[in-house]
């Protein structure tokens, strides 16, 4: 997988990328991250990427031309990969979009800046638009690292263990279970016994049990779009005996 990131502030990517996973990927052969500083296709004596918009308001609009040369010039007249738009009007990312992603070959990332970008760079020379979330930052370049991370680590042979991707949160539907490590007892805070006891069923269905408390309690609503297994609703029936408190969310998600 190739990352094309285009921004204003490429050195803003080295220290995270540097510390992260995408490091090891990288430095595997898995991915190759490139970064294009935009103002280095503005023509002008100043590199100027940003003017007052049309029609008047606050804020200033990163102009077409810089980034409509810059990733064509990288990327092809059409661009010949897919390009997204990091941008609080995008559709949130998630993990299905993430695994969607990361079956690309290559991947050009813009960074929007101030008020955003001009409307043509959206209509002609964009793709898809991606949110991280219903919140709005100054500017693309930390969103376009949660998208480069979260798509990177599905790829074979990122993670350590080959498993590990299946196992986080959204990946299989709930949130993740709980996690522990030594020691086994901690300021009078033990870990759960089965845990301890080398029973891999038992483990296993524990794991599946907090899962399902932990997205009753955290996250309902990803019981909308998954459909419950038999171990299930048996495992949420006995929860319901054991946590009263969750008793009305675990009713709304059988009946569901």
């Amino acid at each position: 997988m190739r990352f094309d990131v285009f921004t204003l502030f490429p050195e803003v990517f080295h220290p995270y990328i540097e510390t992260s996973i995408m490091d090891r990927a990288a430095a595997g052969g898995i991915i190759e991250i490139h970064l294009h500083n935009i103002r280095d296709w503005a023509r002008d004596r100043h590199h100027t990427t940003d003017d007052t918009p049309y029609g008047g308001g606050g804020g200033m609009v990163m102009k077409p031309e810089p980034i409509f040369s810059a990733v064509e010039e990288v990327l092809g007249k059409p661009p010949s990969v897919k390009v997204v738009l990091m941008s609080p009007q995008g559709k949130t990312l998630d993990q299905d979009k993430a695994a969607e992603l990361s079956r690309e070959e290559s991947l050009g990332i813009i960074c929007g800046r101030y008020e955003g970008v001009d409307e043509r760079v959206r209509q002609q020379l964009v793709d898809e638009e991606i949110s991280i979330g219903d919140y709005v930052l100054s500017g693309g370049e930390l969103p376009a690292m949660v998208l480069m991370e979260a798509v990177t680590r599905l790829m074979p042979g990122v993670l350590g263990d080959p498993g590990g991707a299946a196992d986080d949160s959204f990946s299989s539907g709930l949130l993740e279970y709980p996690h522990y490590t030594r020691p086994a007892e901690f300021r009078g805070w033990e870990v759960p016994q089965v845990l301890l006891s080398g029973n891999h069923a038992g483990v296993a269905r524990w794991r599946r049990k907090q899962a399902l408390i932990r997205t009753a309690q955290n996250r309902p609503d990803m019981f909308e779009t998954n459909a419950l297994t038999a171990l299930d609703r048996e495992l949420l029936k006995e929860i319901i005996a054991q946590r009263p408190d969750l008793e009305p969310a675990i009713k709304n998600i059988l009946e569901g």
